[in-house]
């Protein structure tokens, strides 16, 4: 009896292990079936090929000026039958910087994310695991990223996790800045119309003296455009942190060093660019600064750069080219020009901005993305030759031809590229109207010679270009104690600038300056500086160690 007991007693048991084996294989099996297997493709083959099927994907532009929508142009069409891929394109309606914040702080974003790589919102969105790493995401999914992205740009936005969250656009490694330099020339122009220019007999503005004095002669000549007031001087706008004109671009101009004897150097507290500073103040009190500058958008700037309202422009010469082609097609000499514009003491030559590492803008993929591996493929796609020269030219006969083996615009894209932008864009979207990854390098081999009335402007930066590389994402963000400072000093920053130039008097600039520098000094600029002084040193690593993956 106790035999069979027992005997029994061990069948139950044995089938009940069995149940559980079974049950448990089941469950591993159910959880492989719902997570994509590592990918088994190789990096030479382009794992986009692999699915082709119909997927949306909402690609957020942190820029709330851009307005081209996917899939109404030829470009943008012919990439979603290739790929299978549509994009809901988004932008914020208002304030770029509140929009990225409401979007972090509820936790979700869309599927692609692009803004500047200087914002603060990309460390925020790194720190909150709210964006995926893409080394990982090409690991598991598509080895073909590898192959096609640059080891330099990977090395310089790789963290202190190892892992690399975004990929910027216009970038150039320094060794590419030097090989490109005399064809890639600065965005950054001092630009006066042109006819009013010459009526005012072509007068020198390198000078204090030159400069204010062809405001006045301008202004004094041409009181009204059209019937609306001249506005002697045009800068970038106003923001809650400064204006880039009067800061980044000015400081440019006049060749203030970024370093001296291997250290950094405060720009912002040189004698030439305090000089210049008051140079802007003095213009305000002679009346050649008009209200508009200090309250105008971009679009309310766009409309009076296509007025021809503007006399002078401490400007980038590329965000005005519908602006510039409509003033050629109504008059050639009505156009703007670049001239040299204010220098410092010894008159040197400008030292201007060209593509760097860091790029323009950074592309990320969203932790909510709904579907990663779709998301990595169709980015590796953009960054491949392939997706570059769909991406510039368009598809072949209707965009482009190739003629004598070389592909080029056809005669009729090629005319509306060069009269017309935002028609071009809208009907062909080809030339990079969807910039978000372009690659400023790789596109030069399909460019066509610039012509007029773009030529002059871009000529004129040539030989003056410097890489600033080193210097770039050196900033305090995020909500370290440096960051937090870093932010505090920038919007105090902000509301100082147009106080300095609004100052009655000398004096008063003088003691509104000194306000800030004691502000800055209150909100922790020492913890500032010595970030700035840490990741100087990082990037001279950074950039060492990228040169050398991009010669391997």
């Amino acid at each position: 009896m106790k035999l069979r007991r027992a005997f029994y007693l061990a069948f139950i048991i044995s089938i009940m292990a069995s149940l559980m084996v079974a049950c448990s294989a089941n469950k591993k099996e159910e959880a492989s079936s719902t997570e994509k297997p590592k990918s088994n493709l190789s990096a030479d083959e382009p794992g986009w090929k692999e699915d082709t099927s119909p997927i949306t994907f909402d690609w957020y532009i942190n820029f709330s000026w851009f307005a081209n929508k996917w899939g109404n142009d030829a470009t943008s069409k012919y990439i979603t039958e290739k790929t299978g891929i549509s994009l809901n394109i988004m932008t914020p309606a208002g304030n770029e910087a509140e929009k990225m914040n409401t979007m972090i702080a509820s936790g979700s974003l869309p599927d692609f994310i692009t803004l500047g790589w200087g914002e603060e919102a990309v460390k925020q969105m790194i720190e909150g695991e709210l964006v995926l790493p893409l080394n990982e995401l090409a690991d598991q999914y598509d080895p073909y990223f590898f192959n096609v992205s640059d080891p330099a740009k990977l090395e310089w936005y790789r963290q202190e996790d190892g892992n690399v969250y975004g990929y910027p656009n216009a970038s150039s490694s320094p060794a590419n800045f030097e090989k490109y330099k005399e064809l890639k020339p600065s965005n950054q122009t001092f630009l006066v119309r042109k006819d009013m220019y010459e009526a005012i007999g072509s007068p020198d503005m390198r000078t204090p003296e030159g400069f204010l004095n062809a405001l006045k002669a301008a202004k004094e000549k041409f009181p009204e455009v059209n019937g609306a007031p001249l506005i002697p001087l045009g800068l970038h706008e106003f923001t809650d942190t400064g204006n880039s004109s009067l800061e980044w671009y000015l400081q440019n101009f006049l060749a203030i060093p970024m370093e001296k004897d291997g250290e950094l150097y405060d720009r912002s507290t040189d004698p030439e660019y305090l000089k210049w500073l008051k140079v802007f103040r003095e213009a305000n009190e002679e009346g050649l600064l008009a209200k508009d500058i200090f309250i105008d958008k971009r679009p309310q700037m766009e409309e009076k750069i296509a007025q021809g309202r503007y006399f002078a422009m401490l400007y980038q010469r590329s965000d005005m080219q519908a602006q510039q082609l409509s003033l050629y097609a109504n008059d050639p000499n009505s156009v703007y020009i670049a001239v040299d514009g204010p220098a410092n003491e010894q008159l040197d030559q400008p030292t201007l901005a060209g593509d760097s590492l860091a790029g323009w803008t950074i592309t990320l993929i969203s932790k909510d993305v709904k579907d990663p591996e779709r998301a990595i493929r169709f980015m590796s796609y953009l960054l491949s030759e392939e997706g570059q020269k769909d991406m510039y030219l368009g598809p072949e006969g209707v965009v482009h031809e190739v003629v004598n083996g070389k592909p080029q615009f056809t005669k009729e894209a090629y005319e509306l590229l060069t009269t017309d932008r935002t028609a071009f864009d809208k009907k062909y979207g080809a030339s990079h109207t969807f910039w978000m990854l372009m690659d400023t390098d790789m596109q030069l081999q399909w460019q066509t010679p610039t012509e007029e009335p773009f030529k002059q402007m871009e000529d004129w930066t040539k030989g003056k270009t410097k890489s600033f590389a080193v210097y770039d994402d050196i900033n305090p963000q995020g909500t370290s104690e440096a960051g937090i400072a870093n932010s505090k000093i920038a919007q105090e920053w902000g509301k100082t600038l147009p106080k300095l130039l609004l100052a009655k008097s000398e004096e008063e600039f003088e003691k509104i300056y000194q306000e800030f520098q004691e502000k800055r000094d209150e909100l922790g600029y020492d913890k500032v500086r010595e970030y700035q002084e840490k990741r100087f040193a990082e990037n001279k690593v950074k950039i060492e160690k990228a040169e050398t993956q991009k010669k391997e």
